[in-house]
């Protein structure tokens, strides 16, 4: 069976909050300049998640989903966050979404990439590596936490 990996998720979920802010276009609470703001959020999460994928990328670590993990990477921004990609997505939708003009009705994309994100791709991961690194992650875990 053909898996959604997270990046495609990312592009629907931003595509979905597109056509919902230009549906629901008199449904904007936020206007020009204000909306500016969202465009440095926008460029923090994405540059997060791409600091994030050079780490992996960095250590040769497997960076797909459903794919056994490789090492088990501590340090950079997974330091401070179990998934800094994941929360570079959201964060760079939050941004998108602010630069959108914040309708209320374009949230629920995001939220819904948050919940599946975290029910889905996350526990899959760290069922993963609990099995594979055992006391090792759940020290980590203990230490950093999922999201920020």
């Amino acid at each position: 069976m053909q898996k959604l990996l997270p990046p495609y998720l990312y592009l629907i979920t931003l595509a979905a909050m597109g056509i919902t802010c230009w549906l629901f276009s008199n449904a904007h609470l936020v206007t020009y300049p204000y909306n500016l703001i969202g465009l440095p959020i926008a460029i923090l999460g994405i540059v997060l998640s791409g600091v994030a994928k050079r780490t992996f990328s960095q250590l040769n670590v497997n960076v797909l989903t459903f794919n056994e993990p490789s090492q088990l990477v501590t340090h950079g921004a997974f330091h401070y966050s179990r998934n800094p990609m994941y929360l570079g997505f959201a964060v760079s939708l939050l941004g998108f979404n602010i630069l959108m003009g914040v309708s209320l009705i374009a949230l629920l994309p995001l939220l819904m990439f948050i919940v599946i994100t975290d029910r889905w791709y996350i526990r899959f991961e760290e069922l993963a590596m609990h099995k594979k690194f055992g006391k090792k992650y759940a020290l980590y875990c203990a230490q950093v936490r999922r999201w920020l």
